[in-house]
């Protein structure tokens, strides 16, 4: 009996594996059935590179949106990663236990805050922090890259903690007995040797960053041309589409399926350089 209870959860098992491969699979057909079609009619080279973005006159330029998303992730990353990182290292190699306990409970849960109050935060503290102390309106590039800043700073820290930990202390009592300091050990044994995870840890936090939408949307300013400076308004390829989906018809439809498909291949192309940062942490 025992033998066809195994035997049952095993088809169990795999069919949901294969339910999730085949969700994964549809989504692709979807984007990539209705996308590539829109590309071809309009233009690869205007829609890829195009610089206006008019649906009125069927113009559907997105290279200002694809570098909105750019500028707007390297900016999280600058702000996001360091500040990860040197957290990571305290938790993990200064942290005292009583003080741990109140801080991991506190990282994990910015990573449960959902992003509309993420967003709802930056309308009401950074942006009107940076237009009366920085300039501007408010509504940038600069307050997009804060506040995705803030919301990858879990997904950095957990993954570069876990890293950090998982070194052997063979590794730091070495460095140690050759004469280094506490300090000099940590940051010349320690992270060179958890670095595939700390990279993948960043490499998760630029996937969210680039796919986030609600909180970009409440603080980017979400203006469809060419960025011209951090203290700008710019709109994201996520933006994009959650703005103008719910009126859109026929063409203008179909181009936002479109940067779906290209929003899609970032995503992969994250998601790929994650798998072989992992391969490379393994085979080391």
């Amino acid at each position: 009996m025992a033998k066809y209870k195994e035997k049952a959860m095993e088809y169990v098992f795999l069919a949901t594996a294969c339910i999730s491969i085949l969700a994964v699979a549809l989504i692709c057909f979807f984007l990539f059935a209705n996308g590539v079609p829109a590309m071809k009619e309009i233009g690869f080279a205007d829609f890829l590179l195009g610089v206006e973005w008019r649906p009125s006159n069927d113009v559907y330029g997105i290279f200002p949106m694809i570098l909105g998303s750019i500028y707007v992730t390297a900016g999280a990353i600058v702000i996001g990663v360091p500040i990860g990182l040197l957290t990571a290292v305290f938790m993990a190699r200064y942290c005292p236990a009583k003080l741990y306990k109140i801080f991991k409970p506190g990282i994990e849960l910015l990573a449960g805050i959902p992003s509309v109050v993420y967003g709802f935060f930056g309308m009401v503290v950074i942006v009107p922090f940076i237009r009366q102390n920085v300039g501007g309106n408010g509504s940038s590039i600069m307050a997009a890259s804060v506040l995705l800043g803030l919301m990858i700073l879990p997904t950095v820290i957990s993954q570069s903690e876990a890293s950090i930990r998982a070194v052997p202390e063979s590794y730091y009592e070495g460095s140690l007995a050759l004469g280094a300091t506490h300090e000099r050990s940590v940051f010349c044994s320690i992270l060179p040797a958890a670095k595939s995870g700390i990279f993948a840890g960043i490499i998760l936090g630029i996937g969210r960053a680039i796919g986030e939408t609600m909180a970009v949307i409440m603080v980017a300013g979400n203006q469809a041309r060419m960025p011209q400076g951090i203290l700008q308004g710019v709109r994201t390829l996520t933006a994009n589409i959650v703005i103008e989906m719910g009126y859109a018809q026929g063409l203008h439809r179909e181009a936002l399926i479109a940067t779906g498909v290209v929003l899609f291949v970032f995503i992969l192309i994250i998601n790929l350089s994650f798998s072989i940062v992992k391969m490379r942490g393994e085979r080391t």
